[in-house]
């Protein structure tokens, strides 16, 4: 269990109008703001983007509007390109002062082919990995890509062993391939062990050589893996890992001994107080592109009882800073 801590087309995306405080005179009374949600109401990622968005602005005064593409269920091209025309109806309708937009979709078919350069400014946010396949930065445009936050992993991971090398396991995917392309990029990575298995059987097998390889052991995703189930996966890793073991994505937990995820509400809270600082005066030609740095500490203790006991010393001593304990 874990323990502590267009219009015209309403009626397929929908746009919800969110007051600014009203009880007292904000700073920024009379100001709009749109946030722009790629996906749709109930998604967990768009909601904490949204819910941090919404923790930034408390108070401000300013006139928080939401719409929402729809894009993560409704994927066709077609789909995406009206979803962009009904949100570049709301922009003609509500006369944004600024327009927040969240998630790869938002960039990709509303601001690159529609606003490069443009009089609105706009601030993105979850643009996956490098916002420079969009052309950001514009004159007109700043941003926080999202980052898978492997580094800040690596720093916990170091701690439990003097080995540097590393290895990776995943499913034999082009987004899991994808993945490690950008994690070896951005943070200038070398792996010496890169395994990709097709079925659930050739995971467990490489998982079990790489104990024997590598010091570290980086658990990608394994969506895509045939004949997967969780539960055999997860007995399976607590039995034979030997060496410390870390996952990014959270729903990897239960097979990796740390992981450290990012966090929504840091993207959502980011873009609001820039949005404010553009209303504030400031260029957003003046405002660098940033990445996420805040993540969520998780230690898996059931495959911390099968390491050894200097692994576990450190590891008692991070677990009394860890957002999540699995036991």
């Amino acid at each position: 269990m874990y323990l502590r801590k267009s219009l015209g087309i309403v009626s397929m995306l929908f746009f919800v109008a969110i007051a600014g405080q009203a009880d007292a005179a904000g700073k920024y009374d009379g100001k709009k703001i749109l946030f722009i949600d790629s996906y749709h109401e109930g998604y967990a990622w768009s909601d904490g983007t949204l819910a941090g968005v919404n923790s930034a602005l408390n108070g401000s005064g300013a006139e928080l509007r939401v719409v929402r593409m729809d894009t993560k269920r409704k994927k066709t091209d077609e789909d995406k390109l009206a979803a962009a025309e009904m949100v570049m109806g709301v922009i003609a309708e509500f006369k944004p002062d600024v327009v927040i937009a969240s998630d790869d979709n938002a960039s990709k078919f509303v601001i690159a082919p529609h606003y490069k350069d443009a009089a609105l400014p706009f601030v993105f946010c979850g643009v996956n990995w490098d916002a420079s396949g969009y052309g950001f930065p514009f004159s007109n445009v700043t941003g926080m890509v999202e980052v898978a936050a492997a580094d800040e992993l690596f720093e916990f991971l170091e701690r439990l062993t003097p080995g540097r090398r590393v290895g990776y396991l995943a499913a034999d995917a082009f987004t899991a391939q994808k993945e490690l392309a950008n994690i070896e990029k951005v943070f200038e990575m070398r792996f010496t062990e890169i395994r990709y298995a097709k079925t659930a059987d050739e995971w467990q097998a490489m998982f079990r050589e790489l104990q024997g390889k590598v010091d570290i052991l980086l658990v990608g995703n394994s969506a895509g893996t045939e004949n997967w189930d969780d539960a055999t996966a997860a007995k399976f890793v607590e039995r034979n890992s030997k060496i410390p073991s870390g996952a990014i994505h959270g729903h990897m937990m239960p097979f990796a001994l740390i992981g450290y995820t990012k966090l929504a509400e840091e993207q959502g809270e980011w873009a609001a107080k820039t949005a404010l600082r553009i209303l504030d005066g400031t260029s957003p030609a003046d405002i660098p592109i940033a990445r996420n740095r805040q993540g969520r500490l998780v230690i898996n203790a059931r495959i911390a009882e099968g390491l050894g006991d200097g692994a576990t010393t450190e590891l008692a001593t991070m677990m009394q800073s860890a957002d999540e304990i699995i036991e």
